[in-house]
């Protein structure tokens, strides 16, 4: 059975706090067609290349990262966001402290 959801405001800069050295996660929403997943970079933490077999969107809610796609670089910073193709390459490294919410959506 799906998860039931309740309506709630919810501020995104505040549901996960950073943590020195550290990468943090919070898990909002998880079903078989996709999640959110709300993230807290410390400075200098990352991702290492890797595939996903879905589309996924990034959406930096604060500070600045350096996303990889495919071997070109993207700069995002505060309030942008980025499409990741699925199957195609792609990390991140926290150029400062930063936030994202990651949205995939499984097919």
């Amino acid at each position: 059975m799906a998860e039931k959801l309740d309506p709630e405001i919810l501020d995104l800069k505040r549901l996960v706090d950073y943590q020195n050295g550290s990468i943090v996660s919070k898990t909002l929403i998880n079903k078989k067609t996709g999640t959110v997943t709300l993230f807290a970079f410390d400075e200098g933490q990352g991702l290492s290349e890797h595939v996903a077999p879905f589309d996924a969107m990034v959406y930096v809610t604060d500070g600045e990262v350096d996303i990889r796609i495919s071997g070109k670089s993207f700069h995002l910073k505060s309030g942008e966001t980025i499409i990741m193709p699925a199957n195609k390459p792609h990390g991140l490294k926290a150029l400062r402290k930063f936030k994202m919410l990651l949205i995939m959506i499984k097919s």
